[in-house]
């Protein structure tokens, strides 16, 4: 197994898609999943700006990995920051550190843009997802609640 992490790229949108679903079904939201791989394709890759960015962790040109995210370019620290979307390595692949290696590549991006923090939110059932996140040196953040208003 070579893990090769990159940029996403158009032709990924598919597998990406595929990953989405997954974890949409993972984290229990797949009745409300409205993705599909043609919103990948223009969000992420024809639409300027685009909506996300992505980056893959591939083996032998199959995509098992993925990060999503964006940037938030206004903050009162006046540095943009970069929330990260999704984080998802298909269940076979786990284990590997592909994880960690996703999450370090998008700490380059992060320093690259002049970023002051990479933020995200993770279910509080998902006890492998906390764990993870720990280990990496990410705390939790109780500073703050989510609220969300549906349209």
């Amino acid at each position: 197994m070579t893990i090769k992490i990159r940029k996403a790229v158009e032709s990924d949108s598919h597998q990406l898609w595929l990953l989405m679903k997954e974890l949409a079904i993972f984290e229990k939201y797949i009745d409300s999943f409205a993705i599909t791989p043609e919103i990948v394709l223009d969000s992420g890759f024809k639409k300027i700006p685009q909506d996300f960015y992505c980056l893959v962790a591939e083996d032998n040109n199959k995509v098992v990995g993925m990060l999503v995210y964006y940037f938030l370019p206004y903050t009162a620290q006046n540095r943009p920051e970069i929330y990260m979307k999704e984080l998802y390595v298909i269940e076979n692949y786990r284990g590997g550190k592909i994880g960690e290696k996703l999450v370090n590549a998008l700490k380059e991006v992060a320093k690259l843009n002049n970023c002051g923090q990479i933020k995200w939110t993770v279910a509080p059932w998902n006890e492998a997802g906390k764990k993870f996140y720990e280990k990496l040196g990410a705390k939790e953040n109780r500073d703050w609640l989510n609220y969300e208003l549906n349209l």
